[in-house]
């Protein structure tokens, strides 16, 4: 599957790091409290509205720019500073090898932002692995925010990228983004590792054990990459 001239897209929470079991309890409550004071709804339906968008758009924000006209600079501020987080990170003690073995040009695509990335990657020691750290606020189209799944934010991805979107590989925990990315003709691998028993959000319940045709392969580490297809 890989040569030198292929651009790998790792998503962050999930796939490089067990966010389930840390990031995704800590932005579940960041993002109610902030949904709650700023739309000034009740706890219980800040819960609903999270998750509802979550589902809906494949991002939270999404939802809250586009129903409430939320500025992404403040979402992102008043959710990701997330106090302590280095000490709650959970990664796997061999992807820093195994990043470094694979060939190609290697990004981080994340609906997440960008600062909290850079400090999830210098935690887990993988700064310095890869070529590029997009975050949820670099996925713009005409202005406006286009995160994962967009079509065509990945199209344009491809475009600015320079490479056809065929050269181009996702590995993703999140089956929506997936299929986006291989209706562009994006290679998609769905990362397993910690789908089972950290699941979150749409992928609550998904059954592990069949591939759908948007998948392209499925792994549970990151030394299967070399070995794909």
């Amino acid at each position: 599957m890989a040569d030198r001239r292929t651009v790998w897209l790792f998503d962050l929470d999930n796939t490089l790091h067990n966010a389930g079991a840390s990031a995704f309890r800590y932005f579940d409550g960041a993002m109610n409290r902030y949904i709650e004071e700023h739309l000034q709804v009740s706890p219980d339906e800040a819960d609903r509205l999270r998750a509802d968008y979550w589902h809906r758009y494949g991002s939270t924000l999404l939802g809250l720019i586009r129903h409430h006209g939320v500025r992404p600079s403040h979402f992102v501020r008043h959710t990701h500073a997330f106090p302590g987080l280095e000490r709650e990170l959970v990664g796997h003690p061999h992807d820093l090898a195994a990043l470094r073995r694979l060939t190609g040009r290697k990004i981080v695509l994340t609906n997440a932002g960008r600062d909290y990335a850079l400090r999830v990657l210098k935690a887990l020691r993988l700064d310095g692995l890869f070529d590029e750290v997009i975050g949820i606020e670099q996925m713009r189209l005409f202005g406006q925010i286009r995160p994962k799944p967009d079509a065509r934010m990945f199209k344009a991805l491809a475009a600015r990228l320079g490479v056809h979107p065929s050269r181009c590989v996702l590995v993703e925990d999140t089956l929506l983004h997936q299929r986006s990315a291989r209706s562009v003709g994006m290679r998609t691998v769905w990362m397993q590792r910690w789908v089972k028993h950290h699941a979150h959000g749409p992928e609550v319940g998904v059954y592990l054990h069949r591939r759908p045709p948007y998948v392209c392969a499925r792994i549970k580490t990151l030394q299967q990459l070399r070995r794909l297809p």
